[in-house]
């Protein structure tokens, strides 16, 4: 009787006297969190399975058609409209002759204010504006050999030198073979001071006869030459010296 109700408010009473409920909700749990553990990943597999079922048959009910063929007439020549003609005003020169024996009478003087005096009368346009004139074919001209004044290199022929000088690099297979010499180039300098149809005249091997030409070619534009006071394109033969030091 003494000892009935007492130490009931605390921890270890507590603890035995709920222990078969914590139990029983701890058990519950843990087999709720093994059927969502398992459970899930075949809930997703069913799901993607009758995704992709949605899937397909949606692919096979889609048909595309055919794409139409490629039409390849050409398109017809676009139509050029011919240019406006002047209107003219027949004129004759005055000839005392009978009145009878007149013809056609001569126009007056207001109607050739307003109209072009020509040898036929035309309809057309009164006020007839310039039409620029028909292009010219530009023709290759056949390049000289001596002309009045010889092409130039900016400078003189001293910045030619050395110009070609600064800018040569002596090739590697040539020095190792001792090879030296003159290579000798031709080149045309056009109307505009620029250089073209560079060839080879004669080489001595070695890479001297590309580097030449790359020198060559890399130059800036020349002065052109002059003939009768107009610019004209020369043939110009230039001799690069490649000499072991």
């Amino acid at each position: 009787m003494v000892f009935a109700n007492r130490n009931k408010e605390y921890g270890g009473y507590q603890i035995r006297k709920k222990y078969q409920s914590r139990v029983v909700m701890a058990l519950m749990i843990s087999v709720f969190g093994i059927v969502l553990i398992v459970g899930i990943p075949k809930l997703v597999s069913v799901l993607s399975k009758v995704n992709m079922g949605a899937k397909e048959k949606v692919t096979d009910v889609i048909t595309l058609a055919e794409p139409p063929p490629i039409d390849k007439t050409p398109p017809p020549p676009p139509v050029i409209p011919p240019p406006p003609v002047q209107q003219t005003i027949k004129f004759t020169p005055p000839k005392v002759v009978k009145d009878e024996e007149v013809e056609e009478p001569p126009p007056t003087q207001e109607e050739t204010k307003e109209v072009q005096v020509a040898t036929t009368t035309q309809e057309g346009v009164k006020d007839l504006p310039d039409l620029p004139p028909d292009p010219v074919a530009e023709v290759d001209e056949k390049p000289f050999i001596v002309v009045e004044e010889m092409p130039s290199f900016p400078g003189g022929e001293d910045k030619l030198i050395k110009y070609i000088r600064d800018n040569i690099k002596y090739p590697p297979v040539a020095r190792e073979n001792g090879i030296q010499g003159r290579v000798y180039v031709t080149f045309v300098i056009d109307k505009d001071g620029k250089i073209k149809d560079l060839k080879l005249l004669r080489g001595i091997g070695g890479g001297c006869d590309e580097e030449a030409m790359r020198v060559v070619k890399s130059m800036p534009d020349w002065k052109p030459g002059r003939q009768n006071g107009r610019n004209v394109p020369v043939q110009y033969n230039l001799p690069v010296n490649f000499t072991l030091r």
